[in-house]
């Protein structure tokens, strides 16, 4: 029997809203009987910004162990309050290894940096083997937050210098995207290849959830989609103003339906309701709900701000299950390649009245939008399904473990 420990700072637990990569994976290696596993995350939920429950009848009932480790709360995702949180959490994961008997593999998600440092350097000093599961870049996806470029790279070369050190001293690079797989193994010498394999979506539960959800908008409009976070990265007041700048028919019998939450909503809701436009904001919604919101929908946008460095993020995988076609401002190549070649959407700059038209284009052609919708929906059959593409990692981790026991 193998013993796994995983670390995941940020994660959601399958009694709350949402769709987690570590939970998938660790169930499917309950699946093979092989292993015995175990889950450190944190007692603080990120998403909500509220404590966790410290036991529940839905922790009883996984094939794994969980583990809950204190954090202080933070209301901000970038502050100080939070940058101390994290560092007292990876104390406090620090503390526990310590008590733990030695795993034989240790899979960790990063980010934080804190976390996975800590997480690093105690594989380095046990000679355990270490996957490190590159999840977000950091600093990068903070960097968007300063103007000034000598200001940026020096504010945070710190946090540079420490995720350089932490993705160099991985055994095993696996990453959520090409893009990100291949910013860790700039700086890796153990694993020549590394291993990308996208969030995706447990794409049989997606349909389950998405069944019979076909329904029309208000007075029989269509309906633009939006799900995620409302925050910093994401801009949602240029698909407002393009939304504002259709012929006054096609946005007439529009709804933007937005769903999710975070700092910015109360900005967003104000900025539609000055715009003039046919609003929904749901608010954060329980997974199957979102789902079949989603699926009742005729269009998708991903506005992702400028110079953000997301790259294949969990929202383009529910479009593509929906099959919607999307609308997209995203600059990272990888993506863009996937839609494009595919033919499952629209790129534009970043550019109200350049959306607005590919807004317009799909409103008005109704076998252009399902050309693409089917075109993203056959896209997620291949590359999103996690029953297909989580084998891989599966893979990646029996390989490991072979290795291990050779050693």
């Amino acid at each position: 029997m193998t013993d796994l420990l995983m670390i995941a700072h940020f994660t959601i637990l399958p009694s709350e809203n949402g769709n987690s990569r570590f939970h998938t994976i660790l169930s499917m290696l309950a699946e093979t009987g092989g292993y015995r596993a175990e889950l450190i995350t944190s007692g603080f939920f990120h998403a909500r910004k509220s404590q966790r429950e410290r036991e529940s009848p839905a922790y009883e009932a996984l094939p794994y162990r969980l583990t809950l480790l204190p954090e202080p709360a933070y209301a901000r995702n970038v502050s100080l309050k939070r940058i101390r949180s994290h560092a007292t959490f990876a104390q406090n994961v620090k503390r526990y290894l310590h008590t733990r008997e030695k795993p034989d593999i240790v899979y960790c998600a990063i980010p934080s940096l804190s976390v996975a440092h800590a997480v690093a350097r105690w594989c380095e000093n046990n000679e355990l083997c270490l996957i490190l599961d590159v999840q977000d870049l950091w600093p990068e996806a903070f960097m968007m937050t300063f103007r000034v470029p000598v200001l940026r790279h020096l504010a945070f070369w710190p946090m540079q210098k420490r995720a350089d050190s932490i993705y160099g001293s991985a055994d095993k690079i696996l990453a959520v995207s090409e893009t990100y797989r291949d910013r860790a193994l700039r700086v890796n010498e153990k694993d020549p290849d590394g291993l990308s394999v996208y969030l995706g979506t447990d794409l049989a539960q997606f349909d389950r959830c998405g069944r019979d959800s076909r329904e029309s908008g208000p007075d029989g409009g269509l309906r633009i989609a939006y799900v995620g976070t409302l925050g910093h990265s994401y801009d949602l007041s240029i698909i407002i103003e393009a939304i504002a700048l259709l012929p006054p028919e096609n946005r007439e019998c529009v709804t933007f339906v937005v769903m999710g939450d975070g700092p910015l909503r109360a900005e967003f809701e104000r900025k539609a309701k000055e715009a003039g436009i046919r609003a929904e904001f749901t608010g954060l919604l329980p997974y199957p709900d979102m789902v079949r919101k989603l699926c009742a929908c005729d269009i998708a946008v991903n506005p992702i701000a400028k110079n953000a460095a997301q790259s294949i993020i969990n929202k383009v995988a529910d479009y593509a299950a929906a099959g919607l076609p999307v609308v997209n401002t995203q600059q990272n190549a990888e993506y863009r390649d996937l839609l494009s070649t595919r033919r499952a959407g629209i790129h534009c700059t970043h550019d109200a009245a350049e959306i607005a038209s590919a807004l317009h284009a799909l409103i008005r052609d109704p076998k252009l939008r399902r050309e693409c919708g089917d075109n993203n929906r056959k896209l997620a059959e291949e590359r999103f399904d996690r029953g297909k593409t989580y084998g891989e990692i599966i893979e990646l981790i029996d390989r490991c473990a072979r290795e291990r026991r050779k050693a």
